[in-house]
């Protein structure tokens, strides 16, 4: 009976031992994140989408993690130099991702040449998606073109003279004008790779390219502007923004392709950090400062929460991938 007595004292100590070692220790690593500057890797150059919508967000979302939010550009590859930082990074929650539609291609356009994936989706957790922004075909000011049929047939009269820049090979502005040349019959036009959209749309607007598929929230100041001419949207409606131009379906080609902006944490993101996220980027995305922001850039906060969000990826994903396949190999 003594020796239980001493068990039961032995097990009552360590007992109360490890609880108030526990208690020492203090709250847990989720319980007090962020306790320090976020990081979100922005992987395009500045005036692309990805850039455009994810600033104003980073200003929003500082009051809501009360911390600084710290955009940190990483671009190269039409997106790909950034992500394959994100993939390797800590999975601690400070070090997120910003990215667009070309995510879900890059593992397909390796397999395409040959090469073993550097990171795939299975290396990310979609977070949250904050716009779904349809593409539009924009023209140089300089150039004759008026309607999207005068650029399509003099496109066939002259073959590899029209050139369109974008933010890289199968990136998310070389592919709807891909799509676009091979639904008109097989368009031949000199492609002007860049390392993003904002320097695509610089080339347009200095006339080293004539045609560009643009997010509408990065070119609708330079269409306001007079500066370039906006000729059909890939979206399945007309925008609120440009209401006077048509979709490619009702010019009669079935394409529609959109240009959103997603945010992901790496593989391995503790699940209470990617709960405090997901409350923090559903409030900044409601905010009045937020959609303010989104308006004057032309188009309306389209927010997926991330089970929504992580649907929507496999079923884009699975577009996309069929696209880069459809394209082929290009140099």
């Amino acid at each position: 009976m003594n020796r239980d007595r001493d068990l039961t004292r032995r097990h009552f100590v360590a007992g109360t031992a490890a609880a108030t070692a526990a208690l020492a220790a203090g709250p847990t690593f989720a319980d007090t994140y962020p306790s320090h500057a976020v990081t979100v890797i922005n992987p395009f150059p500045p005036g692309g989408a990805s850039d455009v919508v994810t600033r104003p967000l980073a200003a929003v979302l500082e009051p809501i993690l009360k911390q600084p939010v710290v955009i940190e550009t990483k671009a190269g590859a039409a997106g790909a130099v950034g992500a394959q930082v994100a993939a390797n990074a800590k999975p601690d929650g400070y070090t997120l991702l910003s990215h667009i539609t070309s995510i879900s291609g890059f593992a397909e356009v390796d397999k395409l040449f040959g090469r073993t994936p550097k990171f795939t989706r299975a290396d990310f957790i979609p977070l949250a998606r904050f716009v779904a922004d349809p593409c539009v075909v924009i023209v140089n000011d300089q150039t004759p073109y008026k309607t999207l049929k005068d650029l399509t047939e003099d496109a066939q009269k002259r073959p590899d003279q029209i050139i369109f820049s974008s933010s890289g090979l199968y990136s998310a502005l070389h592919i709807p004008m891909a799509l676009y040349a091979k639904a008109a019959g097989g368009l031949k036009m000199r492609h002007l790779p860049t390392n993003g959209g904002g320097p695509a749309l610089t080339a347009l607007l200095g006339n080293n390219s004539q045609a560009l598929a643009s997010s509408v929230s990065a070119c609708l100041a330079q269409i306001k502007a007079g500066k370039v001419r906006p000729l059909a949207l890939f979206g399945d409606k007309r925008s609120k923004a440009l209401p006077e131009v048509p979709t490619m379906k009702e010019l009669g080609y079935n394409i529609e392709y959109y240009l959103w902006v997603g945010m992901f944490a790496p593989k391995g993101t503790p699940a209470p950090v990617v709960e405090t996220l997901r409350g923090a980027f559903k409030q900044a995305a409601a905010t009045d400062q937020f959609k303010t922001a989104m308006t004057n850039l032309g188009q309306e906060v389209e927010f997926l929460d991330q089970p929504a969000f992580a649907k929507f990826w496999d079923a884009d994903a699975a577009r996309i991938e069929a696209a880069v396949r459809e394209i082929g190999k290009v140099g």
